[in-house]
């Protein structure tokens, strides 16, 4: 199991925690992750990191798949990589229907033909093999529509990329896993529970037939998300993480259509995620945070003493997680979690 350090940005002011990115570096993490939401982006923090690293690999986690053309974000996916001697890896992800109408003002349509559109036009650019012809649902090169001027010609990279470029896709639903089987080399669950991961072994083995080739597990990297608290009272370790989880299980989404939600609804909390959801929309946000069970933050983070810690990551090594992406705010969490893995 590798390990990746999660440095998503959210907030009012962009700040990187370089010392603990290094920390990471220096530890023998795998790869540290940027994210973006409707604030900051995800590159370029991720160019600020690149120029103070030299070793660990630089993922997005994600880029928003309805923010950016095909060929925009192979053009910064390449030029990074570059840049940064090989190490980018590119995560990316449809987001929601409030981001995506909202924010980026496009429709949210059929968010999964999509990102099948997208990787493919991304690879077809990566392989740099012939100019660039793609005819899909949402993106066609050249464009050929009715307000054309007809000039648009195919064309390829000037830039000559790496071809073997890994790409990600963030996914929890059924079909979104599938499509991360399908057409991608890893996959971003935003929680798991080591215990359930056959809530995600259908559509892996779905997608894995679709794309053929032997494709499976041994070459497909999955990757949780997974915050990670040192601390010897792990009721207050968990009452740092339930306020995220309230947020995502009860606002991130209409109350009919929340990916987070029917998630934990998936994972057997049914009940207590309808009761979060219905205390979130209702402005009684402390009263929600308070209804996330103490057993969901177990299954999806490690928390509490060193030695809790260690007892608890056996789940973890028993299930085929490839890379284990940490969110950690403590030097100390670094230190102990690159102990008891690498």
């Amino acid at each position: 199991m590798r390990l990746g350090l999660n440095t998503g940005q959210f907030g009012p002011k962009l700040r990187i925690n370089m010392d603990l990115i290094q920390q990471a570096e220096s530890l023998g993490f795998d790869s540290c992750w940027t994210a973006e939401a409707y604030g900051n982006d995800a590159i370029v923090p991720l160019t600020w990191i690149a120029a103070k690293t030299s070793r660990i690999k630089l993922g997005t986690a994600i880029m928003q798949v309805p923010g950016r053309t095909p060929a925009m974000t192979a053009m910064q996916a390449m030029s990074l990589d570059a840049l940064s001697g090989g190490r980018f890896v590119l995560g990316l992800g449809p987001s929601g229907p409030q981001v995506v109408e909202g924010w980026h003002g496009v429709p949210y349509g059929k968010p999964l033909t999509r990102l099948k559109e997208y990787i493919a036009v991304i690879r077809a650019i990566l392989r740099r093999d012939k100019p660039v012809e793609f005819k899909g649902e949402y993106y066609q090169l050249p464009y050929t529509g009715p307000d054309a001027t007809g000039l648009g010609r195919p064309l390829k990279s000037i830039l000559h990329p790496r071809a073997d470029m890994k790409i990600y896709t963030a996914a929890i639903s059924a079909r979104g896993v599938e499509t991360a089987a399908e057409v991608a080399d890893g996959f971003f669950p935003v929680w798991m529970d080591p215990e359930c991961f056959g809530l995600f072994t259908p559509a892996l083995e779905a997608g894995f037939k679709k794309a053929g080739a032997g494709k499976s597990l041994d070459s497909f990297d999955v990757a949780p998300f997974v915050t990670v608290i040192v601390g010897d009272d792990v009721e207050q370790c968990r009452n740092m993480i339930k306020p995220m989880l309230a947020l995502y299980v009860g606002g991130m989404g209409a109350r009919n259509k929340n990916f987070y939600n029917d998630f934990v609804t998936r994972m057997g909390y049914e009940e207590a995620a309808a009761r979060i959801q219905d205390l979130y929309l209702d402005g009684k946000k402390a009263e929600a945070t308070a209804a996330v069970p103490d057993k969901l933050v177990d299954a999806v983070s490690l928390i509490g003493p060193r030695e809790r810690i260690a007892e608890r990551l056996e789940r973890w090594k028993s299930v085929p997680v490839g890379t284990m992406v940490l969110g950690v705010a403590q030097p100390e969490a670094l230190r102990v979690m690159a102990e008891l893995v690498l």
